[in-house]
């Protein structure tokens, strides 16, 4: 039984940074605007939320700055891709190795200094719950914050005057402009949106999962954050259980290393990729699932006339 909990409560933990890249990612498609910068902003907010720490600042504040660095990474991809219209699959593909090296120009001096980690909450009487405290209700803030996320999004997109406007822009950049609505600011702030929650997750990573920073501890959690957006079709919920499953996985290759099952090390690190692989390439399969919610403007520029 103890086995169990460790491995749920490690898979919502591990699941928590690719909750925040990719919830921001899913707002920024919906706009229409694809960016695949996600590790760069991610290492970039991570870097900066563990040098808050380093400095003595308090966590919420290095939280903070991770997300504000993350947002103003983001708004470099949106200078490019939304106001000179360069290509935004290269814009994105920029931004994720400047946000490599700066991070890791920026995070030298730090080496493998560990810092205070990111207090988990003791909620008084469900954490006493025998089985069920452990196992939900002993994590540290930002878990709580990023289920919290998934719900604020899905009802941000789908019960709301804001969000049927963002989704009309995804689908038809032309009608939305035709009736008045700002194209380019609002997807200037989906950008900035999506930004600042890679940066979260970014920061989750150097402070809260591994409290110490080394060079590229994303290790591609970026890009398989973009990967879960498609896998849950542009939906919240399906993009939690998607993280999920992708974090099960991590924890489970970890336990396989702990318990010596007789398999490199390399190829059990591998298996969570190569399962998001699997997956991915089945729902590819089902054409039908994967356009029911795909925005019809993706990664097309537009530029308002008149």
């Amino acid at each position: 039984m103890s086995l169990f909990i460790a491995i749920v409560a490690g898979t919502i933990i591990a699941a928590t940074p690719l909750v925040f890249a990719a919830l921001g990612e899913l707002v920024v498609e919906k706009s229409g605007v694809l960016n695949l910068g996600i590790e760069g902003m991610m290492l970039i907010g991570a870097v900066f939320a563990f040098w808050a720490v380093f400095a003595g600042l308090p966590m919420p504040v290095a939280i903070l700055i991770g997300a504000l660095s993350g947002a103003a990474a983001s708004l470099i991809f949106g200078v490019l891709a939304l106001t000179f219209m360069t290509n935004q699959y290269a814009a994105g593909l920029a931004l994720a190795i400047f946000g490599g090296g700066v991070s890791a120009f920026i995070g030298r001096g730090f080496g493998s200094t560990p810092i205070p980690s990111l207090a988990r909450l003791d909620i008084p009487f469900l954490s006493d719950i025998p089985v069920l405290g452990p196992m939900f209700f002993r994590f540290d803030p930002l878990v709580y914050l990023g289920l919290f996320m998934v719900v604020a999004v899905g009802w941000f997109l789908y019960r709301t005057k804001a969000g049927l406007i963002l989704r009309t822009i995804g689908e038809s950049p032309q009608s939305a402009h035709a009736i008045g609505q700002p194209v380019i600011r609002i997807r200037y702030m989906a950008v900035l949106f999506g930004g600042a929650m890679a940066g979260i997750g970014g920061a989750y990573l150097s402070v809260a999962y591994t409290p110490l920073w080394v060079e590229n501890m994303t290790a591609g959690k970026g890009w398989i954050a973009l990967a879960l957006v498609v896998f849950s079709t542009w939906r919240p919920t399906r993009l939690l259980v998607g993280a999920w499953l992708f974090g099960g996985m991590t924890i489970l290759q970890l336990q396989g290393q702990a318990f010596g099952l007789r398999v490199p090390s390399e190829l059990l690190s591998a298996v969570p990729y190569l399962a998001t692989i699997v997956v991915l390439v089945i729902i590819s399969r089902n054409r039908q699932l994967l356009m029911l919610n795909f925005p019809a403007s993706l990664a097309k520029p537009f530029r308002p006339s008149g």
